[in-house]
């Protein structure tokens, strides 16, 4: 084959890559939660399920159907009664011991995490790991330091999430001078770790 036509053709290929990928993985992302959130149906009863009343499955529903659960669970919490019951429900899961440290538990994550003005991800850190000369991205989950008996170092808590899936990762605890902040956001590091390095803030590109 001619080399200017191969040329050509891995230039449209690769064009045409470009394109098509990200809408394919955007696709398939999408798909997924709303498939995920279309089980919410499930707890409504059988014979009011919109499957059997119209014959057919109708994507996104469910999607729907958890919004409306949502934005009706906030509307009702947020009354004086809505109130009451949520704090009768909490005193019965906190004399559960196994159920009372799970649920406390997930609900400072959550607090942390989906709140406006939460803790967690809020500093970008680099921090030497696996080992010393090796940095890695990490956040910091804690809005204030640990201190402790065990060293005489204040210490900061850490995330070190993996690549490309930055839903695991490592809990740290490391001391406050071995931890260099970064001038980016954690959408920006995030789309760091999710593609393996290959997306860089450009500032941060002319700084290494």
């Amino acid at each position: 084959m001619n080399p200017h036509i191969y040329k050509a053709l891995r230039r449209y290929f690769i064009a045409g890559l470009l394109v098509w990928l990200p809408i394919f993985v955007t696709y398939f992302v999408a798909r997924f939660i709303i498939e995920l959130l279309d089980k919410s149906l499930a707890l409504l009863p059988k014979n009011y399920q919109p499957e059997q009343l119209v014959g057919f499955h109708i994507p996104g529903l469910g999607l729907l159907f958890t919004i409306i659960i949502l934005l009706l669970t906030g509307l009702l919490i947020t009354s004086f009664i809505g109130h009451r019951i949520v704090l009768a429900w909490e005193k019965l899961i906190s004399t559960i011991p196994l159920l009372r440290t799970v649920h406390s538990a997930a609900k400072q994550v959550v607090h942390a995490v989906v709140q406006p003005g939460g803790a967690a991800f809020r500093r970008v850190l680099l921090i030497e790991f696996p080992r010393a000369g090796i940095w890695s991205l990490a956040f910091q989950t804690s809005s204030g330091y640990l201190e402790n008996d065990w060293s005489d170092k204040t210490m900061l808590t850490v995330f070190v999430p993996t690549t490309p899936n930055p839903t695991s990762g490592f809990l740290m605890f490391i001391p406050v001078d071995q931890a260099i902040e970064l001038d980016i956001s954690v959408e920006e590091a995030l789309r760091m770790i999710i593609s393996i390095g290959v997306v860089v803030p450009s500032h941060l590109q002319k700084k290494l």
